[in-house]
Protein backbone atom coordinates (compact mmCIF):
# COMPACT_ATOMS: atom_id res chain seq x y z
CA UNK A 1 0.00 0.00 0.00
CA UNK A 2 1.69 3.57 -0.81
CA UNK A 3 2.19 5.97 1.71
CA UNK A 4 -0.70 8.44 0.77
CA UNK A 5 -3.45 5.83 0.54
CA UNK A 6 -1.76 4.76 4.05
CA UNK A 7 -2.32 8.00 5.81
CA UNK A 8 -6.00 8.18 3.92
CA UNK A 9 -7.06 5.84 5.24
CA UNK A 10 -5.73 6.06 9.39
CA UNK A 11 -6.63 10.07 8.63
CA UNK A 12 -11.00 8.20 7.82
CA UNK A 13 -10.18 5.69 10.52
CA UNK A 14 -9.22 8.54 13.41
CA UNK A 15 -12.33 10.51 11.86
CA UNK A 16 -15.00 7.77 12.01
CA UNK A 17 -13.89 6.82 15.89
CA UNK A 18 -13.57 9.84 17.40
CA UNK A 19 -16.83 10.43 16.12
CA UNK A 20 -18.26 7.09 16.87
CA UNK A 21 -16.83 7.26 20.63
CA UNK A 22 -18.00 11.08 21.14
CA UNK A 23 -22.11 10.31 19.63
CA UNK A 24 -22.12 7.55 21.79
CA UNK A 25 -20.14 8.56 24.76
CA UNK A 26 -22.44 11.56 25.28
CA UNK A 27 -25.53 10.03 25.39
CA UNK A 28 -27.77 8.50 28.63
CA UNK A 29 -27.13 5.31 27.88
CA UNK A 30 -27.38 2.68 30.56
CA UNK A 31 -23.85 1.80 32.09
CA UNK A 32 -23.57 -1.84 31.16
CA UNK A 33 -25.16 -1.17 28.04
CA UNK A 34 -23.08 1.57 26.73
CA UNK A 35 -19.84 -0.35 28.00
CA UNK A 36 -20.91 -3.41 25.89
CA UNK A 37 -21.64 -0.96 22.67
CA UNK A 38 -18.13 0.73 23.07
CA UNK A 39 -16.50 -2.41 23.32
CA UNK A 40 -17.57 -3.70 19.68
CA UNK A 41 -17.02 -0.02 19.10
CA UNK A 42 -13.56 0.26 19.79
CA UNK A 43 -12.50 -3.02 18.94
CA UNK A 44 -11.22 -1.69 16.18
CA UNK A 45 -12.05 -2.56 12.43
CA UNK A 46 -10.63 -0.93 9.47
CA UNK A 47 -13.71 1.47 8.67
CA UNK A 48 -13.75 0.38 5.16
CA UNK A 49 -17.50 1.25 4.83
CA UNK A 50 -17.58 4.94 6.10
CA UNK A 51 -14.18 5.44 4.23
CA UNK A 52 -15.51 4.38 1.01
CA UNK A 53 -18.56 6.51 1.58
CA UNK A 54 -16.23 9.45 2.63
CA UNK A 55 -14.13 9.15 -0.72
CA UNK A 56 -17.37 8.66 -3.09
CA UNK A 57 -18.70 12.02 -1.24
CA UNK A 58 -15.24 13.97 -2.04
CA UNK A 59 -14.90 12.30 -5.37
CA UNK A 60 -17.82 14.73 -6.41
CA UNK A 61 -16.75 17.64 -4.80
CA UNK A 62 -18.30 17.13 -1.58
CA UNK A 63 -16.55 17.45 2.01
CA UNK A 64 -15.98 14.55 3.60
CA UNK A 65 -17.52 15.75 7.28
CA UNK A 66 -20.72 16.16 5.70
CA UNK A 67 -20.75 12.60 5.52
CA UNK A 68 -19.68 11.37 9.32
CA UNK A 69 -23.03 11.05 10.58
CA UNK A 70 -24.06 8.82 8.08
CA UNK A 71 -20.66 7.23 8.19
CA UNK A 72 -20.63 6.05 11.69
CA UNK A 73 -24.46 5.23 11.71
CA UNK A 74 -23.15 2.45 8.66
CA UNK A 75 -20.30 1.65 11.42
CA UNK A 76 -22.87 1.12 13.61
CA UNK A 77 -24.91 -1.37 11.86
CA UNK A 78 -22.09 -3.05 10.65
CA UNK A 79 -20.82 -3.68 14.37
CA UNK A 80 -24.39 -4.76 15.65
CA UNK A 81 -24.31 -6.99 12.62
CA UNK A 82 -20.95 -8.57 13.93
CA UNK A 83 -22.34 -8.67 17.48
CA UNK A 84 -25.25 -10.79 16.63
CA UNK A 85 -23.20 -13.21 14.04
CA UNK A 86 -20.59 -14.11 16.57
CA UNK A 87 -23.31 -15.31 19.26
CA UNK A 88 -23.90 -19.05 19.67
CA UNK A 89 -26.74 -19.07 17.58
CA UNK A 90 -25.60 -17.81 14.44
CA UNK A 91 -21.69 -18.79 14.05
CA UNK A 92 -20.36 -19.31 17.28
CA UNK A 93 -17.26 -17.37 17.55
CA UNK A 94 -15.25 -16.97 20.64
CA UNK A 95 -12.71 -14.32 18.81
CA UNK A 96 -13.69 -11.04 16.78
CA UNK A 97 -10.67 -8.78 16.11
CA UNK A 98 -8.06 -10.17 18.06
CA UNK A 99 -10.26 -10.04 21.43
CA UNK A 100 -13.19 -12.07 23.11
CA UNK A 101 -16.54 -11.36 21.14
CA UNK A 102 -19.01 -9.19 22.77
CA UNK A 103 -20.90 -12.13 24.52
CA UNK A 104 -18.06 -13.66 26.03
CA UNK A 105 -17.03 -10.65 27.22
CA UNK A 106 -20.30 -9.69 29.30
CA UNK A 107 -23.12 -12.35 28.43
CA UNK A 108 -25.46 -13.33 25.44
CA UNK A 109 -28.22 -11.06 26.59
CA UNK A 110 -26.37 -7.85 26.98
CA UNK A 111 -24.69 -8.41 23.56
CA UNK A 112 -27.82 -8.93 21.78
CA UNK A 113 -29.10 -5.86 23.60
CA UNK A 114 -25.88 -3.94 22.54
CA UNK A 115 -26.74 -4.74 19.16
CA UNK A 116 -30.33 -4.17 19.10
CA UNK A 117 -29.13 -0.34 20.30
CA UNK A 118 -26.28 0.36 18.02
CA UNK A 119 -29.21 -0.97 15.14
CA UNK A 120 -31.72 1.79 16.19
CA UNK A 121 -29.23 4.39 17.32
CA UNK A 122 -27.87 4.70 13.50
CA UNK A 123 -31.06 6.02 12.61
CA UNK A 124 -30.91 8.98 15.32
CA UNK A 125 -27.16 10.11 14.52
CA UNK A 126 -28.50 10.16 10.58
CA UNK A 127 -31.90 12.43 11.70
CA UNK A 128 -29.39 14.39 14.45
CA UNK A 129 -27.20 15.19 11.41
CA UNK A 130 -27.11 19.09 11.34
CA UNK A 131 -25.64 19.28 8.15
CA UNK A 132 -28.28 17.24 6.39
CA UNK A 133 -31.67 18.69 4.86
CA UNK A 134 -35.23 16.95 5.85
CA UNK A 135 -35.04 15.82 1.97
CA UNK A 136 -31.32 14.09 2.47
CA UNK A 137 -32.43 12.26 5.91
CA UNK A 138 -35.60 10.68 4.65
CA UNK A 139 -33.95 9.21 1.49
CA UNK A 140 -30.38 8.28 3.20
CA UNK A 141 -32.80 6.66 6.64
CA UNK A 142 -34.92 4.79 3.86
CA UNK A 143 -32.06 3.34 1.61
CA UNK A 144 -30.32 2.17 5.26
CA UNK A 145 -33.10 0.42 6.59
CA UNK A 146 -33.78 -1.42 3.29
CA UNK A 147 -30.30 -2.23 2.59
CA UNK A 148 -29.74 -3.33 6.42
CA UNK A 149 -33.17 -5.55 7.02
CA UNK A 150 -35.31 -7.72 5.21
CA UNK A 151 -34.83 -6.41 1.78
CA UNK A 152 -30.57 -6.96 2.54
CA UNK A 153 -28.38 -7.95 4.69
CA UNK A 154 -30.57 -9.63 7.38
CA UNK A 155 -32.17 -11.41 4.74
CA UNK A 156 -28.19 -12.13 3.53
CA UNK A 157 -27.77 -13.67 6.94
CA UNK A 158 -30.55 -15.96 6.76
CA UNK A 159 -29.82 -17.51 3.36
CA UNK A 160 -25.99 -17.72 4.58
CA UNK A 161 -27.21 -20.15 7.69
CA UNK A 162 -30.24 -21.65 5.62
CA UNK A 163 -27.01 -22.92 3.08
CA UNK A 164 -24.47 -24.37 5.60
CA UNK A 165 -23.93 -28.03 4.95
CA UNK A 166 -25.99 -27.59 1.56
CA UNK A 167 -24.57 -28.29 -2.27
CA UNK A 168 -26.05 -24.62 -3.83
CA UNK A 169 -25.14 -23.01 -7.35
CA UNK A 170 -22.76 -20.19 -7.67
CA UNK A 171 -26.03 -17.50 -8.85
CA UNK A 172 -27.28 -18.48 -5.07
CA UNK A 173 -24.14 -17.66 -3.44
CA UNK A 174 -23.46 -14.32 -5.44
CA UNK A 175 -27.29 -13.88 -3.89
CA UNK A 176 -26.32 -14.17 -0.84
CA UNK A 177 -23.52 -12.22 -0.98
CA UNK A 178 -25.13 -9.69 -2.88
CA UNK A 179 -27.59 -8.77 -0.04
CA UNK A 180 -25.59 -9.83 3.27
CA UNK A 181 -22.49 -8.15 2.42
CA UNK A 182 -23.00 -5.72 -1.08
CA UNK A 183 -26.24 -4.15 0.26
CA UNK A 184 -24.50 -1.96 3.10
CA UNK A 185 -21.28 -1.52 0.79
CA UNK A 186 -23.79 -0.46 -2.01
CA UNK A 187 -25.17 1.96 0.05
CA UNK A 188 -21.93 3.30 1.52
CA UNK A 189 -20.91 4.58 -2.29
CA UNK A 190 -24.26 5.59 -3.22
CA UNK A 191 -25.21 7.93 0.09
CA UNK A 192 -21.41 9.33 -0.39
CA UNK A 193 -22.50 10.09 -3.89
CA UNK A 194 -25.41 11.71 -3.62
CA UNK A 195 -24.42 13.58 -0.38
CA UNK A 196 -21.17 15.36 -2.53
CA UNK A 197 -24.14 16.14 -5.24
CA UNK A 198 -23.74 13.07 -8.03
CA UNK A 199 -26.07 13.79 -10.94
CA UNK A 200 -28.60 10.96 -11.36
CA UNK A 201 -26.03 9.18 -14.80
CA UNK A 202 -23.37 9.44 -12.21
CA UNK A 203 -25.52 7.62 -9.55
CA UNK A 204 -26.25 5.11 -12.09
CA UNK A 205 -22.41 4.10 -12.55
CA UNK A 206 -21.35 4.21 -9.05
CA UNK A 207 -24.60 1.66 -8.45
CA UNK A 208 -22.98 -0.56 -11.16
CA UNK A 209 -19.54 -0.36 -9.15
CA UNK A 210 -21.31 -0.45 -5.87
CA UNK A 211 -23.35 -3.77 -6.87
CA UNK A 212 -20.13 -5.08 -7.96
CA UNK A 213 -17.63 -4.56 -5.09
CA UNK A 214 -20.34 -6.48 -2.55
CA UNK A 215 -19.25 -9.37 -4.22
CA UNK A 216 -15.18 -8.50 -4.71
CA UNK A 217 -15.29 -7.76 -0.89
CA UNK A 218 -16.63 -11.29 -0.44
CA UNK A 219 -14.82 -13.11 -2.54
CA UNK A 220 -11.57 -11.47 -0.85
CA UNK A 221 -13.41 -12.87 2.60
CA UNK A 222 -13.45 -15.80 1.30
CA UNK A 223 -9.63 -16.28 0.06
CA UNK A 224 -7.98 -14.79 3.03
CA UNK A 225 -10.41 -17.43 5.06
CA UNK A 226 -8.41 -20.11 3.37
CA UNK A 227 -5.14 -18.35 2.36
CA UNK A 228 -5.13 -15.04 5.06
CA UNK A 229 -2.64 -14.46 7.85
CA UNK A 230 -4.26 -15.83 11.02
CA UNK A 231 -2.62 -12.94 13.62
CA UNK A 232 -3.61 -9.86 10.87
CA UNK A 233 -7.36 -11.23 10.31
CA UNK A 234 -7.67 -11.67 14.17
CA UNK A 235 -9.69 -14.90 13.77
CA UNK A 236 -8.86 -18.38 13.06
CA UNK A 237 -8.65 -18.89 9.18
CA UNK A 238 -10.51 -22.05 7.78
CA UNK A 239 -14.41 -21.24 9.58
CA UNK A 240 -16.17 -21.82 6.26
CA UNK A 241 -15.22 -24.72 5.79
CA UNK A 242 -15.30 -25.51 9.66
CA UNK A 243 -19.04 -24.40 9.25
CA UNK A 244 -19.78 -26.27 5.68
CA UNK A 245 -20.33 -22.79 4.58
CA UNK A 246 -20.11 -22.97 0.68
CA UNK A 247 -17.57 -20.22 -0.51
CA UNK A 248 -15.93 -18.73 -3.82
CA UNK A 249 -12.86 -21.63 -3.47
CA UNK A 250 -15.10 -24.50 -2.47
CA UNK A 251 -16.90 -23.95 -5.87
CA UNK A 252 -14.09 -22.43 -7.86
CA UNK A 253 -10.89 -23.31 -6.61
CA UNK A 254 -8.19 -20.74 -5.30
CA UNK A 255 -6.85 -20.16 -8.86
CA UNK A 256 -10.58 -19.66 -9.56
CA UNK A 257 -11.73 -17.35 -7.37
CA UNK A 258 -8.64 -14.87 -7.65
CA UNK A 259 -9.60 -15.17 -11.36
CA UNK A 260 -13.70 -14.36 -11.30
CA UNK A 261 -12.46 -11.37 -8.62
CA UNK A 262 -10.34 -9.87 -10.96
CA UNK A 263 -13.43 -9.90 -13.77
CA UNK A 264 -15.34 -8.34 -11.35
CA UNK A 265 -12.90 -5.66 -9.95
CA UNK A 266 -12.24 -4.67 -14.37
CA UNK A 267 -16.12 -3.94 -14.54
CA UNK A 268 -16.15 -1.86 -11.69
CA UNK A 269 -13.51 0.03 -12.52
CA UNK A 270 -15.30 0.62 -15.88
CA UNK A 271 -18.49 1.86 -14.13
CA UNK A 272 -16.26 4.45 -12.25
CA UNK A 273 -14.51 5.78 -14.91
CA UNK A 274 -18.31 6.13 -16.48
CA UNK A 275 -18.67 7.91 -13.49
CA UNK A 276 -15.79 10.47 -14.46
CA UNK A 277 -13.86 9.85 -10.84
CA UNK A 278 -11.13 7.47 -11.69
CA UNK A 279 -8.66 10.19 -10.48
CA UNK A 280 -9.67 9.87 -6.85
CA UNK A 281 -9.18 7.51 -4.28
CA UNK A 282 -12.34 5.92 -4.55
CA UNK A 283 -10.88 4.40 -7.71
CA UNK A 284 -7.60 3.80 -5.73
CA UNK A 285 -9.63 2.17 -2.73
CA UNK A 286 -11.41 -0.56 -5.20
CA UNK A 287 -8.01 -2.02 -5.89
CA UNK A 288 -7.36 -2.03 -2.21
CA UNK A 289 -10.47 -3.58 -1.20
CA UNK A 290 -9.44 -6.43 -3.98
CA UNK A 291 -5.97 -7.15 -2.26
CA UNK A 292 -6.36 -6.21 1.18
CA UNK A 293 -4.51 -9.20 3.32
CA UNK A 294 -6.73 -8.61 6.12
Amino acid sequence: MDQALSYYLEQGQTLVNAYLHDYISEKPIHSNLKKSMLYSIHAGGKRLRPILMMAACEAFGGNKKEVLPVAAALEMIHTYSLIHDDLPAMDDDDMRRGQPTNHRKFDEATAILAGDALLTLSFQAIMEAEQLSVEQKVHLVQQLSTASGALGMVAGQLMDMESEGKAITLEDLEQIHHLKTGKLLSFALMAGAYIGGASEQQLQSIKETADLLGIIFQIQDDILDVSGNEEKLGKPVGSDSTNHKSTYPSMLGLEGSVTQKEHYVAQAKSALKQADVEETKLFILIDHLSNRDH
